[in-house]
């Protein structure tokens, strides 16, 4: 009877014998990975001298919405769908601490509706149609891309201003059409697309940190009075 670790071919039994291959740790990847990370370092510190103004108004004005009930829808597409749906999590879930789960929903996670949208309305309506129907006046959107220039994010902006929603944009580089038709912009100052999703994770970080302890704080003041 042959065995299975006979059938197997001796290429594959070479390649188990010989383990990783050293270049894995040659200088020229280890140079290459630290240049990746001061890239990012420096975009990172970028942001920070360039947009904390911004992201700091991006933080009162999404505590505010949670305060009067209203909820956060968040969109983008590929890499920015995931961003959307990790950012939303942290709002349900939590970010650091326990308190009240926090309403926030990405638009980007049934694929039943995004399919039959797109199918008949078109792609570019994938989120106007899901605002339309979730979207209320107390809510917030977090509208994401890269380039600012995503049809399908835009469309979901205008949709949310049509009905009086707060919009803000996470894009990178000078913001694209997404700078002008939002009403907080918060543009990374790269436009490199790596380096910009890093730093709208770092910044849906500090959001959702930032309402999660005003919610802690609101919680304890009630016990105080109480």
């Amino acid at each position: 009877m042959v065995t299975r670790r006979e059938s197997m071919s001796t290429e594959q039994q070479g390649f188990r014998k010989m383990g990783p291959d050293p270049g894995f740790s040659s200088p020229e990847l280890l140079t290459w990975i630290e240049e990746e990370v001061s890239e990012s370092l420096l975009v990172k510190q970028a942001l920070l001298r360039e947009c904390k103004e911004t992201l700091a108004a991006i933080c009162v004005a999404l505590a505010e919405r949670v305060e009067r009930g209203g909820k956060l829808l968040l969109f983008g597409n590929g890499g920015s769908a995931a961003d959307a749906q990790h950012i939303a999590a942290e709002f349900v879930g939590r970010y650091r601490c326990e308190r009240a789960a926090i309403p926030a929903m990405a638009l980007t996670v049934n694929t039943s509706t995004l399919t039959a949208v797109a199918n008949d309305y078109g792609y570019n309506e994938i989120f106007a149609r899901q605002i339309a129907a979730f979207g209320m006046k107390n809510d917030a959107v977090i509208g994401i891309s890269t380039s600012g220039d995503s049809p399908s994010v835009l469309g979901g902006i205008a949709a949310a201003r049509e009905r009086g929603i707060f919009t803000i944009g996470f894009t990178g580089g000078t913001g694209g059409r997404l700078r002008g038709a939002v009403d907080l912009c918060l543009a990374v100052p790269s436009t490199a697309t790596p380096r910009i999703q890093e730093c709208h994770i770092l910044a849906g970080h500090i959001v959702s940190g930032y309402c999660e302890r005003v919610l802690v704080e609101q919680a304890a003041k009630s016990v105080g009075k109480g």
